[in-house]
């Protein structure tokens, strides 16, 4: 371990930065005089244009352009927003309808783009949205998965866009025919929003030949190839810039159609274009999260092993694909159906229907949180229904260790675990002992107290080859350059702090380059908790090429054979001498030597394989009944994230995920009407959680270290996040039925608390 971070508690680097204002956020970034670009957006969820007069708007002061779909047409834009399809049951991909950057003949959400106006200030632009004329025919709203009403594409009649399925249907038929105990229940993972500090944001520049967009988002790379694909240009004729980002969770994943908008508007102008969502904008038009319906049935043998496992889901995908959005609650769901349970007799069957509602996509785990929630809630559901402890429950159907390699019925190979180690130091951590107590005294005072348990499992997504590239500056500083993208995760600090562990090279003299297409010609971005462990592994790879060389430099300087020289992470050891240049000293001498090869050193590398953290969070709430309100009042998490290279970021990663999945779980609610009108579009109307809401996190790890990766590392970035709904939720429920409820779904806010209690005996029957 030592070798791989020395896993010390290093402060972020770049907080001096960005607490002291000095950090550069996309507003921060737009050239002096950019234009401003601002969407004007449809009031309906469905309905046909019959009239968009634009002419009012063109001769308004200030305005540059205005242009709606047809202008795009008649300019040669007419391709899509691209989207990831899912497979089909029958072996076909999920529906693919044309996702126009601004709406084509049809709204089919409101707050989808009507037009777009670029003008000399947002004022100028926004009174010139005013003078438009927009006229339309009514057409039925459609706001729930499966509901009845108008279809939304030609592509997919009743709206059902993936009809998926996977795991081992016989063994699962066979499990339930033989099963001694059999549990039911109707699960509802409602949609919630992203809500990044930072808003959307981008601008663009066209110098005439070549197109420059800045963007807050989580890579560069797949933001370029969609604006070349969408107009037809080179690759190389696109440079794509990210600079400090406030958050990404997921969102920031895509090109979305306001950024292709201000890159075709300034490759028209011929001056930069810059947009900004407000919060209500970012409320009605930025991907959802969640938003999907279970009916579930677990089977048990006489020994309460669980056997059978069958999930049937519906799934909201909203108006169009985005990216990912079909995937999410199909293949990835899938990669961790079972968790940690050693059950082969499960089936997944999960269909995604189109909504007049602004399209889903990832969000902190991107169908794992979904995933491990439902198998949770239904772990404790079935504890409950049988009169088990919900400990001792899991633990009959955890994967022993001696099963490892293990494969699951979707296919995944978890390398290692040891699931009742983990879950013995949280139920210590948390004085699982002690609940008994703590809930007298709550009940003293009239206040249910409930405990709730989320044992996790999340699998690494996304590309496992990552590049890094280390260069020598003359002024004796080392720049790397990555192909992964802060959000906010601490990276500058990680990979400057593990370069340096390797090398020796002061931590102080490296400079972490990131989020530029042209000086990094290749990453995979970041998302799925990927970053640190595929970047890490090429800065493996980097620093063994580069100590390589220098050693062959150094042997051919000193007059000495290669063998006799070596490396100890900090210097250069030659047998016989006691000399012991640093990489710092050899790269000088190399530069003198006129050795400007040695100067840049650049690998890719590709982990063998996945990684899969895990853990145990257990959370303690109490609702007073009088009012419904639910307080998180003690919450431990015990994570396997292996061998750690900074277990300070690794806790605030948790810490961030925990608020997010807990605040999903107790207030946070994004509601459409049955017109497909947002409800929930201010802060005023959806809850975000607070630092007053959540308790201080206790959290530690028990690292099993990863095989699949030469540091033994697992990564952490959404892992809070995956156990925090389902611990939040069981605690929840385990309160609420000390008066009788036996299913409840959240969110947990005070009047639904409220009102499920003014119902128990209702409930209870």
């Amino acid at each position: 371990m030592e070798k791989f971070g020395k896993s010390q508690p290093v402060r972020r680097i770049e907080d001096v930065r960005f607490v002291t204002g000095q950090g550069r956020y996309i507003d921060d970034a737009t050239p002096a005089g950019a234009l401003f670009a601002y969407v004007h957006r449809a009031p309906v969820a469905n309905a046909r244009i019959t009239e968009l007069d634009l002419e009012d708007a063109r001769q308004a002061p200030g305005v540059h352009m205005v242009i709606a779909a047809p202008d795009l047409a008649e300019a040669g834009v007419t391709k899509g927003l691209i989207a990831t399809p899912a497979p089909n049951r029958d072996g076909s991909k999920g529906a693919q309808p044309r996702h126009p950057l601004l709406a084509d003949g049809i709204v089919r959400f409101a707050g989808e783009g009507l037009a777009l106006i670029v003008a000399d200030s947002p004022e100028a632009a926004r009174d010139a949205a005013e003078l438009i004329v927009f006229d339309y025919e009514d057409l039925p709203a459609v706001a729930t998965p499966g509901a009845t009403g108008a279809d939304l594409h030609p592509e997919a009649p009743g709206n059902r866009a993936v009809d998926y399925a996977t795991g081992n249907e016989d063994a699962m038929k066979a499990a339930f025919d033989d099963a001694a105990h059999v549990v039911h229940a109707d699960v509802v993972d409602h949609r919630i929003m992203v809500v990044p500090m930072e808003p959307r944001g981008c601008f663009a520049e066209w110098d005439g030949t070549r197109l420059h967009l800045a963007m807050g988002g989580q890579g560069v790379w797949a933001p370029k190839r969609e604006l070349a694909r969408l107009f037809d240009l080179e690759e190389d004729d696109i440079r794509v810039t990210i600079p400090d980002v406030g958050g990404g969770f997921g969102l920031k994943t895509k090109l979305f159609a306001e950024y292709a908008l201000c890159a075709f508007a300034a490759m028209k102008l011929g001056q930069p274009v810059r947009w900004l969502a407000d919060r209500m904008e970012s409320m009605l038009t930025d991907n959802g999260a969640r938003d999907l319906t279970h009916q579930v049935s677990m089977a048990f043998d006489v020994d309460y092993r669980l056997t059978g496992y069958h999930v049937r889901t519906k799934y909201n995908l909203g108006a169009y694909n985005s990216n990912f959005g079909q995937m999410i609650q199909t293949f990835l769901f899938a990669r961790v159906l079972m968790g940690v349970y050693d059950c082969q007799g499960a089936f997944l069957e999960a269909e995604g229907y189109y909504t007049n509602t602004a399209p889903t996509d990832a969000y902190r785990g991107a169908g794992r949180p979904e995933a491990i929630f439902l198998l949770e809630r239904m772990m404790d559901y079935a504890a409950r229904d049988l009169g088990i402890d919900p400990f001792e429950l899991r633990r009959k159907s955890f994967i022993p260790v001696d099963s490892f390699p293990y494969t699951t019925v979707t296919g995944e190979t978890y390398d290692v675990g040891d699931f009742n180690r983990v879950l013995d130091r949280a139920i210590d951590f948390a004085d699982v002992a002690g609940f008994g107590g703590r809930r007298a005294t709550a009940e003293a005072t009239g206040r249910l107290r409930g405990l709730g348990l989320c044992y996790y499992i999340e699998s690494i997504l996304g590309d496992p080859s990552e590049t890094a590239k280390v260069e020598f500056n003359a002024d004796g500083t080392v720049n790397i350059y990555v192909g992964t993208q802060s959000n906010g995760q601490g990276h500058e600090t990680v990979y400057a702090r593990f370069l340096s562990d390797q090398t020796g090279i002061p931590m102080e003299m490296i400079r972490v380059i990131q989020g530029d297409s042209d000086r990094i010609a290749k990453g995979g971005g970041t998302g799925g908790s990927r970053s640190v462990t595929t970047q890490s592994n090429a800065t493996l790879a980097v620093v063994g090429t580069m100590v390589e060389s220098f050693a062959t430099f150094l042997a051919e300087k000193m007059e000495v054979d290669p063998a006799d020289i070596s490396f100890d992470d900090e210097s250069f050891r030659i047998q016989g001498s006691n000399a012991a240049p640093t990489l710092i000293d050899v790269a000088e001498m190399a530069r003198e030597a006129g050795r400007e090869d040695l100067m840049i050193h650049e690998q890719t590398a590709k982990l063998p394989a996945r990684s899969y953290p895990n853990g145990a969070h257990i959370a303690e709430v109490e609702v007073d009944p009088e009012t419904g309100r639910t307080t998180l009042e003690k919450y431990t998490v015990v994570d396997d994230f292996g061998n750690l290279i900074n277990p300070l970021l690794a806790e605030g990663q948790v810490h961030g995920g925990v608020a997010q999945g807990a605040g999903q779980a107790l207030m946070e609610l994004a509601h459409y009407d049955t017109d497909g009108q947002l409800v929930t579009a201010s802060f005023m109307d959806y809850a975000m959680p607070r630092a007053a809401d959540m308790p201080m996190f206790v959290f530690t790890t028990e690292a099993v270290p990863s095989t699949s990766n030469p540091m033994g590392m697992k990564g952490c970035g959404e892992a809070g996040t995956v156990g925090a709904m389902g611990a939040t939720a069981n605690a929840v429920m385990d309160a609420l039925s000390r008066r009788g409820l036996s299913r409840a779904d959240m969110p947990f806010t005070p009047s639904r608390v409220w009102a499920m209690l003014q119902n128990v005996p209702r409930a209870a029957e």
